[in-house]
């Protein structure tokens, strides 16, 4: 995608960046255990005007979803069929008591705290299966820039054709495989239409990794139709796949086992990440993030870390475009810029 000329830079801010043509908070929010509250701008926004009051709800009901958790420990829950073979006691096996592997499993686990929340909640918006928050962790381990000899990339691992097919935008400036969120509604609509048509979970994950016609085919081949009649055609069909999609399915129902009862396969003690939590405003082409940086309060690490689907230092320079804050940081950069906040806000002329 070509980008366009950068705009005049602002004199009223001695910043050389375009003027926003409109600010709010598009999807500031925490997501902190299955529990949704806005952050950001308190009675701005209709929200209450003691911000920190405000933060001790959320984290009081998110604390109330852990201790629900804790009771619910000893009654594992799937929503994926937990079918038994002989490659997922191969997997779970290797994860525990391999080093390497058991290092990546731990990291995976850590890892999930930041990203699973925000997964269950666009599955259950969708009414998908909870359970499929392993598949992206058998492909990133959740990192959102993780990069694949065969060039996918983010945390659902789309290679670029099949992320542009999903309205994924990959261009000079960014790359949103690399954003969690984005991505996550493309593979989401990938799966969906995947399970539309083989009527499998395990068939759609496979198709997710070596491609719809291929299993497709195989399926037709084998059965004369594409559609499952049961969660196991997939192992009926496994001899011909090809042989990284033969463990696609295992890998991720030995991840699922370990990750809902970590400390029985050894992983006590894992310390999860914080949830995902941002304010997000919507900037003019070419706003160099250092200067967001300086008038949000924040540093341009703190906003790569949020926002790493930027390849550049700046949004593109031809279109206004999100960018995540940490939590707090809309309020002063709204200040430090001279606008009034609102759901949307016009820059003084």
């Amino acid at each position: 995608m070509t980008e366009g000329r950068r705009p005049e830079s602002s004199k009223s801010t001695g910043e050389r960046r375009g003027t926003p043509r409109w600010v709010g908070q598009r999807r500031g929010r925490v997501i902190a255990g299955g529990v949704i509250g806005l952050a950001g701008l308190g009675a701005a926004m209709g929200l209450p005007s003691d911000r920190t009051a405000a933060n001790d709800s959320i984290r009081n009901a998110a604390r109330d979803v852990v201790r629900e958790a804790a009771v619910e420990e000893h009654t594992i829950k799937w929503d994926l069929p937990n079918l038994d073979h002989d490659r997922v006691d191969f997997w779970q096996e290797r994860f525990v008591l391999n080093e390497d592997m058991n290092k990546k499993m731990r990291g995976f686990l850590e890892r999930s705290g930041r990203y699973v929340p925000m997964l269950l909640e666009k599955l259950d918006e969708r009414g998908m299966p909870r359970d499929l928050v392993y598949l992206a962790m058998i492909e990133s381990g959740f990192q959102p820039e993780a990069y694949s000899h065969a060039a996918a990339s983010g945390l659902w691992q789309f290679i670029a054709e099949t992320g542009k097919r999903y309205g994924l935008e990959i261009d000079r400036a960014v790359d949103e495989r690399n954003d969690p969120v984005k991505a996550t509604d493309a593979a989401l609509d990938y799966l969906q239409e995947l399970h539309e048509r083989f009527g499998s979970w395990y068939l759609a994950a496979a198709a997710y990794n070596t491609g719809e016609n291929r299993v497709g085919r195989i399926m037709r081949e084998e059965f004369g139709r594409e559609r499952a009649t049961s969660e196991g055609d997939y192992y009926r069909i496994w001899s011909r796949l090809p042989r990284e999609t033969r463990d696609y399915v295992p890998l991720m129902i030995a991840a699922a086992r370990i990750a809902k009862e970590p400390a029985k396969h050894g992983f006590k003690d894992v310390q999860l990440e914080p949830p995902l939590e941002y304010d997000e405003v919507i900037l003019p082409p070419a706003t160099q993030l250092a200067a967001v940086a300086k008038a949000a309060g924040t540093t341009v690490d703190a906003l790569r870390g949020l926002n790493p689907h930027f390849k550049l230092n700046r949004t593109p320079n031809n279109r206004d475009y999100p960018v995540r804050l940490p939590p707090g940081s809309l309020a002063p950069l709204a200040q430090a810029w001279g606008l009034t906040v609102g759901n949307e806000v016009t820059a003084p002329d």
